[in-house]
């Protein structure tokens, strides 16, 4: 039976101040205001799992632990299916340059290690995102969302961020880096997580 929701104050599990706008958006119909991790001078633990779950739960548990509220957190990357799943939880990790983040450096990786390997069309993937719902208590929920497509060459689209522009949805001829931002957060990985939270824990 998934734990309900029944406070008035979130802790959003980030230092990412748009993140925070969204997800505060999100429960504020439920009468819950929204406070972030890095509002509260907490530290941002390190990840040392292998999963998108374990890394939200490192998160969420930390700042509950912290906060002594219930904490959101998510997890979330690309998997391509004939790089064995990777970049998966390192997503973010591809990208580092020491200097900050280059997603078109990444996304090079990408085709360049899917070129070396001769994996076949199309080029199947995924983008999750694992979201964790942690109460002081050391109770948590976990909700994933994901969207599959396939991987494609050359980057295509302006719009989005990350891997966006080589991501192509299935059922769709835009990649999500092409796509109405609106569109795209309709059916993301994102957008189907937090369908599953709400409907688990605030709804009902």
């Amino acid at each position: 039976m998934v734990r309900r929701f029944t406070g008035d104050r979130l802790v959003i599990a980030s230092h990412n101040a748009g993140k925070l706008r969204e997800i505060a958006a999100l429960v504020e119909p439920f009468g819950v205001a929204c406070t972030s991790a890095g509002d509260l001078g907490l530290a941002e633990p390190e990840e040392t799992e292998s999963t998108f779950a374990g890394n939200a739960r490192i998160k969420a548990h930390f700042a509950a632990r912290e906060s002594g509220l219930p904490a959101l957190s998510d997890d979330s990357g690309i998997e391509v299916e004939a790089l064995d799943n990777a970049p998966g939880v390192y997503t973010a990790d591809w990208a580092e340059t020491g200097n900050g983040r280059d997603f078109p450096m990444a996304m090079e990786k990408v085709w360049r290690l899917l070129e070396e390997k001769a994996a076949p069309e199309p080029r199947r993937a995924r983008f999750v995102c694992t979201l964790c719902l942690a109460w002081p208590d050391g109770h948590d929920e976990i909700f994933r969302g994901q969207v599959s497509g396939r991987v494609v060459w050359p980057m295509r689209g302006e719009q989005g961020f990350g891997f966006d522009p080589v991501f192509q949805p299935d059922g769709h001829a835009e990649t999500f880096g092409e796509m109405d931002p609106a569109q795209k957060h309709a059916m993301s990985h994102r957008a189907e997580a937090f369908r599953l939270l709400v409907d688990g824990c605030f709804r009902g």
